[in-house]
């Protein structure tokens, strides 16, 4: 299968990605920018895909490193780059998070799928574009289940989504014990409005949270099907 080497943007850290999977974008560099991981601490990436946030994560010395991914393909090449940066603490299961049977984590990092349409005609052929964009393996509901179930008291969730979800998101989220600490608008100049947000939430937190200075996008970032 055809790869390229690519770098995330606003970074030089090199990853190799197949063609035909979800591709580095500038929401992974808003995630990867977003996230805090500290010493010693175990992390889990949810929807591994290539790696990357794992790698990111690595560089803050955590105890553990966990990828998940449906697609046996997508931890494939997720080991690949991890070997290629020298990084060795990593485990990798080919499951649905829901199936997966793990140790409660300090922090769980996730890109979902944005978009929820059911209707097949509205969702990509591609198979590895359609669990990536589409709530088809991994609705919001169940995600947040998983996050109650994995997540240490107090530990911390990472995700990018949507602007236009963000009610449903704090929602459904307080009802599982995750309180929204901190929020970041991702803002593409071209546009009128912020339409993508970065969100922490800490499992059993305080109320109180932290609106941050929009994180901005579309100038020298490479703007590669950003939330398109």
């Amino acid at each position: 299968m055809d790869k390229t080497t690519d770098f995330l943007p606003g970074s030089h850290l090199m990853i190799k990605q197949r063609k035909d999977m979800f591709r580095l974008n500038t929401d992974t560099y808003a995630l990867a920018s977003f996230m805090v991981v500290k010493k010693g601490e175990t992390f889990l990436d949810i929807g591994t895909n290539n790696g990357v946030l794992l790698i990111e994560a690595s560089r803050f010395h955590p105890k553990k490193l966990i990828g998940v991914d449906i697609f046996a393909e997508a931890i494939e090449i997720a080991k690949e780059n991890v070997n290629y940066h020298s990084i060795e603490n990593v485990v990798y299961f080919i499951s649905r998070i829901q199936d997966l049977v793990i140790e409660p984590v300090d922090v769980i990092v996730c890109n979902p799928p944005y978009f929820n349409q059911m209707v097949k005609e509205n969702r990509n052929p591609n198979p590895f574009l359609e669990a990536a964009r589409h709530e088809v393996y991994l609705p919001l509901n169940e995600l947040l289940d998983c996050i109650k179930r994995d997540l240490k008291d107090h530990g911390r969730f990472y995700l990018i989504h949507r602007s236009d979800r963000l009610a449903e998101i704090i929602i459904e989220a307080h009802k599982r014990g995750l309180i929204l600490k901190k929020c970041m608008p991702i803002v593409d100049h071209r546009k009128k409005s912020s339409h993508a947000i970065c969100l922490e939430f800490v499992k059993g937190g305080k109320s109180g949270m932290l609106l941050m200075n929009p994180m901005e996008i579309g100038k020298e970032t490479k703007n590669d099907g950003y939330l398109d």
